[in-house]
């Protein structure tokens, strides 16, 4: 019986790993200890409502933006700190509905949350909002820190996917603290192949990302 379980697991997560294109991998399969909260399979996001092609909570990557994110990992172990995902690969589709949404400038459910002093007509001009994203080359992540002794998010100032300033990686507003939990995401991240997005303290992409101006489309599932 319990070769008969072993055996039904390995079929299963052989069948999760042969829905996915070459060169993509599941986090949680290569980095068990990572953590994985994808707000865009959820209603707690700009949108407000679940993103279409997000059908699970689970982050998908290009093998090399897994193997990168493992050391990374491994690194913040010893400071008692992991990393927790927001974002990884995105479907193409989820992107459409970003942009359709967008264009329906009286849907304003979220904006005191996530674009208090942005005018939702202004998000595409403003570079809030665009046709094509670097997550749907399977290479990009959006992330934090969590500390392992708490289970909590660290401050950074700012809460994920926040539309102004307050997000940019250099701040002068932050609190030392802040400032202190930014760096230390930065500093690890940078240390380990990935190149930084100066307007968003979470957004990471590999350098040398293996699929570069190629989207994929196929579902988060």
């Amino acid at each position: 019986m319990r070769f008969a379980f072993g055996f039904l697991l390995t079929l299963y997560s052989f069948v999760a790993f042969a829905q996915l294109p070459e060169g993509f991998v599941y986090a949680k399969i290569e980095i068990p200890t990572i953590q994985v909260e994808l707000q865009y399979c959820g209603d707690n996001n700009f949108v407000g409502e679940i993103i279409d092609g997000y059908n699970a909570n689970v982050a998908i990557m290009t093998k090399q933006t897994a193997s990168a994110l493992k050391k990374v990992q491994t690194e913040l172990a010893k400071q008692n700190l992991s990393i927790k995902i927001y974002d990884s690969y995105r479907p193409q589709r989820a992107v459409n509905h970003f942009v359709r949404w967008a264009k329906v400038v009286n849907d304003t459910l979220m904006k005191q949350q996530f674009y208090p002093r942005v005018q939702k007509k202004n998000l595409f001009k403003s570079g809030y909002i665009a046709s094509k994203s670097r997550h749907s080359s399977g290479s990009t992540l959006d992330i934090t820190l969590v500390n392992l002794k708490t289970g909590e998010a660290l401050d950074m100032g700012s809460p994920y996917d926040f539309f102004g300033s307050e997000s940019w990686v250099v701040n002068a507003n932050l609190t030392e603290s802040q400032s202190k939990n930014r760096q230390i995401l930065q500093r690890v991240m940078l240390s380990n192949g990935f190149r930084n997005y100066a307007q968003e303290w979470w957004h990471f992409t590999l350098r040398g990302e293996p699929y570069r101006d190629q989207y994929f489309d196929f579902l988060v599932e």
